[in-house]
């Protein structure tokens, strides 16, 4: 089935993001989901499908109890952490294109902070996590931040990446962010200086290695491409979009090359030749960038760069608003807010339509790539693009 442009996303929204809420996740996501169809000019009535988040719990039930779905045609949960977003968005375009639902809600976001908060080790026992919980965490591999900093480490041994290009990542994303009001570090300028003095939290990496915990929900709204040029706002087309799951499957340091992420290659090279497009052709990248190190790690799996390539890249400043390829503009997971990634498409989609402040604007920013990380290495990388000039 040919995917290419026949779907688009009509209407994105997000709430506030937050490190403190007294609010349900569920009160989030619904937020974030009435902003989503406002966007789009849309009403609950017209939604016959939903893909409510795994990592927050959520089931369709919540969504037509609450927001009235008297008709839903189609549901269904996709259990890849951080990378389900952009897979669930591919779900919801092979629905409509099957004929089996014609508008799908794709909302995603949890409270990273007030509750589910996966630097305590909660919220995290998923089936997937079964091996490591059962033969690793005994011995003290207990979080993400442990996980990927072995991964990091061993790209480091492998190409000389520095700790020094990790902080570039960190200072080019926060100085993003400071372009961004939405952005939970606004107003909070970030040198390399504090990058190397902020604390150790699992070597290499430091604290403004890490992303946020934090709380808030964003949503978008999936039809056809033909309905779509028929709403509110203009379509922003899915162009391609690609998934693929680590192996083996349950630990990361049981792969057979850490430095490598393998998973994001497979994904990328879907999603680009369903697009038909290149690395030369993405105007701006959005990369779910759960450490610093994810985002040198994915502009080398998705061939930006050569394989060790992605230190001396961010280095030289490609990243920046004004580099070559500017990365996460919204300030991402690092700063603007973690949400389950769905942040990164909802920036992707406004560059797209040039609805973000001039400040943070890509110019001419007409197709945007996104790559989502989740689990154990599992990816999904989307493409989108405005109308064809």
């Amino acid at each position: 089935m040919q995917l290419t442009d026949q779907c688009a996303i009509a209407g994105v929204g997000n709430t506030a993001y937050t490190r403190g809420t007294e609010r349900s996740t569920l009160d989030l996501h619904l937020e974030a989901a009435r902003r989503a169809l406002d966007d789009a000019g849309l009403r609950p009535a017209d939604v016959d499908g939903v893909m409510p988040s795994a990592s927050a719990g959520r089931c369709a039930e919540d969504f037509i109890a609450n927001l009235g779905l008297r008709d839903l045609a189609f549901s269904s949960t996709v259990h890849m952490g951080g990378a389900s977003t952009i897979a669930s968005i591919q779900s919801a375009c092979l629905a409509i294109s099957a004929g089996v639902a014609s508008c799908v809600l794709v909302p995603a976001g949890r409270r990273g902070f007030s509750g589910e908060r996966i630097s305590t080790g909660r919220n995290v026992q998923e089936s997937i996590m079964s091996d490591l919980l059962e033969f690793e965490a005994p011995y003290g591999n207990l979080v993400a931040a442990q996980w990927f900093a072995q991964a990091a480490q061993r790209h480091m041994h492998e190409y000389g990446t520095t700790s020094e290009q990790l902080g570039h990542v960190a200072v080019t994303i926060r100085e993003h962010a400071n372009l961004n009001p939405n952005a939970l570090m606004y107003g909070k300028p970030m040198t390399l200086a504090d990058h190397q003095g902020s604390r150790m939290i699992s070597s290499p990496f430091r604290l403004f290695d890490c992303s946020l915990e934090s709380d808030g929900a964003g949503a978008v709204v999936v039809t056809s491409a033909e309905r779509a040029r028929e709403l509110a706002k203009p379509p922003v087309y899915v162009s391609g979009v690609g998934e693929s799951h680590g192996y083996p499957p349950t630990s990361l340091t049981q792969k057979a090359d850490m430095a490598v992420v393998r998973s994001l290659q497979l994904a990328g090279a879907k999603a680009f030749s369903r697009a038909e497009v290149t690395t030369d052709d993405i105007d701006c990248l959005l990369i779910h960038e759960g450490f610093t190190w994810y985002v040198i790690a994915g502009l080398e799996a998705l061939g930006f760069v050569k394989p060790g390539e992605g230190g001396p890249f961010v280095e030289a400043g490609h990243i920046r608003l004004d580099g070559s390829l500017p990365v996460n503009p919204n300030g991402g997971a690092l700063s603007e807010g973690h949400v389950s990634g769905i942040n990164h498409v909802i920036e992707a989609v406004r560059q797209v339509r040039a609805e973000v402040p001039s400040a943070r604007q890509v110019p001419g920013c007409e197709t945007v790539a996104v790559a989502t990380e989740g689990n154990f290495f599992d990816a999904s990388v989307l493409v989108l693009r405005g109308e064809r000039s």
